[in-house]
């Protein structure tokens, strides 16, 4: 381009590009530098200072022109993703990193193969990531746009998802009982980052067993924020058409009213305490001797003075009973039907750690099969042939 003219301008000698930048970004009134040719082989530092005047763009000459300008000039996308403050890596070197995306290098899958999410749900995810930081959420590495890719960088999780473990019969020996405990500590402590102790309350929406992925000491982190919502201190909840979650877990407010709140995660952490307990899906339980899901089993077995009987097989005898019968009691507590009986995230993690006496729970939420007619139940507003895993955009009823 035509440089513009240099009557607000300042002309130094013997300045490279970088002096050259520097010097303009140690002076509040520099709106502007280049770096020009005086004569071959030597260059200078022009720094404008007000109004760039006569400015003209040539599609193959010219001179390269440095504007500054604020953080809230930048427009569309780059503004939005800009503020996340991560870095953006290129296709190619991310191509590099994997060895052209090998199948060797790949760690998992959805549940119908790689997911690619949508622009807004993709910017959101990093936005919302990057303003958190805890030990008990994954760590945002950076991002990449390129074309119609769109990929999330996030600190490599040797051991994968939990799910890979609870639900395989093959593997879910090497999750013993203290390490169970230790999970599902670590997730309470990381839902009430999320929702009393970060800048902004989080409601992560899509809390499941698939997404608490395990570093090399099996310690848990919150993952996929691609769905969550961001309030002010001074909001907590909201209404939506659009349900969106992953059947088994979603409380029944927000599945049949399109409401939810931090209470709607707490539901979800009590059906994945359960989980992890039990070893079981929630979703797909069966049972000989009745038909209630796991929820209901759950509180038959309390009721009864059994929650012992809850234990995974697989763990023996090898478990601490009052931390067991401690874990099903709080995890009750956190699917109970009415919102307001549930507990607050703060609550959850003292009554884990054995502060005070527990309330008895009540009924649970969605306490029988979709086959059973029950008022408690909001399972009929939901798709029959989604699976447990699979994460749903929509929510229609049939």
């Amino acid at each position: 381009m035509k440089l513009p003219d240099t009557e607000n301008a300042v002309f130094s000698r013997n300045m490279s590009l970088l002096d050259c930048e520097t010097a303009c970004k140690n002076n509040c009134s520099c709106t502007a530098y280049a770096n020009p040719n005086i004569t071959p082989g030597e260059v200078g530092c022009l720094l404008w200072f007000g109004g760039l005047i006569d400015i003209r763009v040539y599609p193959q000459y010219g001179q390269d022109l440095y504007v500054r300008l604020a953080a809230s000039e930048l427009s569309g996308s780059r503004n939005k993703m800009g503020s996340a403050e991560v870095p953006l890596f290129s296709l190619s070197k991310i191509s590099r990193a994997t060895s052209d995306f090998s199948v060797d290098n790949k760690l998992g899958e959805g549940g119908f193969g790689p997911v690619y999410k949508g622009l807004d749900e993709f910017e959101n995810e990093v936005i919302c990531i990057a303003k958190l930081q805890h030990r008990s959420l994954v760590k945002l590495l950076g991002y990449c746009i390129q074309g119609d890719e769109k990929m999330l960088i996030y600190e490599y999780m040797p051991n994968k998802s939990l799910d890979s473990f609870l639900f395989d019969e093959s593997r879910k020996w090497l999750l013993d009982w203290p390490q169970r405990f230790h999970i599902i500590h670590g997730i309470a402590r990381g839902l009430l980052y999320l929702h009393q102790d970060s800048r902004l309350t989080v409601i992560h929406r899509d809390l499941k067993a698939g997404n608490i992925l395990l570093d090399h000491q099996m310690r848990p982190k919150i993952s996929d924020f691609g769905l969550a919502r961001m309030f002010q201190e001074d909001k907590s909840e909201a209404n939506t058409k659009r349900v969106v979650g992953t059947l088994g877990y979603i409380s029944p407010e927000y599945a049949a009213n399109g409401l939810f709140s931090v209470k709607s995660d707490i539901f979800s952490f009590g059906v994945l305490v359960l989980e992890i307990v039990s070893g079981k899906k929630n979703r797909g339980f069966i049972h000989e001797e009745h038909d209630d899901n796991l929820l209901g089993h759950a509180w038959r077995l309390h009721k009864e003075g059994k929650s012992l009987d809850l234990i995974d097989e697989c763990l023996g005898s090898s478990y601490s009973a009052c931390e067991v019968l401690r874990s099903v009691h709080v995890g009750l507590l956190c699917v109970q039907q009415p919102v307001e009986d549930r507990p607050n995230t703060r609550t959850v993690v003292g009554m884990l750690d054995g502060e005070g006496s527990l309330p008895s729970p009540k009924k649970p939420a969605f306490f029988f099969h979709q086959s059973e007619t029950s008022s408690t139940s909001a399972l009929p507003l939901l798709s029959p042939s989604s699976v447990n895993r699979v994460t749903l955009s929509q929510v229609d009823g049939r």
